[in-house]
């Protein structure tokens, strides 16, 4: 049996300063809007095992004999309505919100504190990602997706891609893993915050409040995906924050694809049966989105208000995904902090200065006693 080789970078360093590594982690862009980026993307997020739960050789014709051959084309123009000059809104919106949690949570806890972005799917990727706050001396890493409900089609992929790269280490570092933040106190305040921001500044709400969450195939619901019951609880916090009546608010489910039964009810049908029952005006957001992207901006602020418009409504408002306010990256920085409860670049009696020096004399000694790193 062979030894496994691991890269020499992933040695342990003597007298090394520690540092706490959080990751954000996010589904991810196509590099550009263009059909051969979108095809390369959508060939690596639809063949995820996790996404697509179907015997791999039947998914494979289907994936590249149909659906690669026509969807992006289709997807890039969808792209193209939203890009900026930035880029993909969803890969510079997270960079914004890794910049100012970071910013956050050095005040808050300490300069040891830092903070990366990495996607799913495209790049910048998770095993970059952590490569890149393992080179920045990260011993303790908090692995936060993005997700604030938790699917096995999300969160856990986001779990494989770790544990994928990980696997190549030799020196592990600590690692502690968000699974799902949905009922968060934060997260439900923050939410509401920014519903009642928006009716503040329009000085009026809708006829109704719409929650708009990503779908999933009904049958991962049925074989257990905790997905749905965290979708319907965040909704009713919220509600019940804002202190809505049942009649006032709904739920729905956007961006399914393919003939078998998603999660009901779908976006688009219940707004125009909405449009044609006479309701006038709605509000929507989409909680499920910690940051705005094709499916927010593209397929909810276009398509469906066109759905809308076009059967009867009046007025269609969408709230913007809490993308890098200042609320959410609050929230954010309160469910770090419980998450990393314990580990000593968190603790208000971590000193930097204190550590520098007792890294230093373990340097010194690892070498007296003929070390090497």
């Amino acid at each position: 049996m062979s030894l496994k080789k691991y890269p020499t970078n992933n040695r342990y360093l003597h007298g090394q300063q520690s540092k706490l590594g959080i990751l954000l982690v996010n589904l991810g862009s196509p590099s550009s809007a263009s059909t051969r980026s979108v095809r390369n993307y959508l060939a690596e997020f639809l063949w995820d095992p996790r996404v697509v739960e179907m015997a791999r050789p039947l998914w494979w014709l289907i994936l590249h004999g149909i659906i690669l051959r026509f969807r992006p084309r289709r997807s890039a123009r969808a792209y193209k309505k939203i890009w900026g000059a930035d880029g993909s809104p969803l890969i510079s919106t997270s960079y914004k919100q890794a910049y100012a949690l970071e910013k956050k949570l050095q005040q808050q806890m300490s300069a040891n504190v830092i903070v990366d972005v990495a996607m799913r799917y495209g790049t910048p990727s998770v095993s970059s990602g952590l490569q890149s706050l393992r080179k920045a001396g990260a011993q303790r890493i908090l692995i936060l997706p993005m997700y604030p409900q938790y699917s096995a089609t999300t969160t856990a992929s986001v779990f494989d891609a770790v544990t994928d790269e990980l696997q190549s280490w030799r020196y592990l570092p600590e690692l502690r893993f968000v699974h799902h933040y949905h009922d968060n106190p934060h997260y439900i305040k923050a939410l509401a915050s920014s519903i009642r921001q928006s009716w503040r500044k329009r000085k009026t709400m809708g006829d109704k409040l719409i929650f708009s969450f990503h779908g999933i195939p009904k049958r991962y619901m049925d074989a257990g995906d905790p997905y749905f019951c965290h979708c319907q609880k965040t909704a009713r916090l919220v509600a019940e924050q804002l202190k809505l009546e049942d009649d006032q608010w709904m739920l729905v489910f956007q961006s399914r694809m393919g003939r078998e039964p998603w999660l009901q009810p779908y976006c688009d049908k219940t707004l125009q049966q909405l449009a044609e029952n006479g309701v006038k005006s709605v509000d929507i957001l989409c909680p499920g989105f910690s940051a705005d992207c094709l499916e927010t901006l593209e397929e909810i602020n276009m398509e469906n208000r066109e759905i809308f418009m076009q059967h009867g409504g009046r007025d269609y408002h969408y709230i913007p995904a809490l993308n890098a306010s200042s609320i959410h990256i609050d929230a954010l920085g309160e469910l770090v902090r419980e998450h990393c409860a314990g580990w000593p670049e968190a603790s208000a009696d971590f000193n930097p200065a204190e550590q520098a020096i007792e890294s230093s004399k373990t340097l010194e000694r690892a070498r007296q006693m003929g070390a090497k790193y």
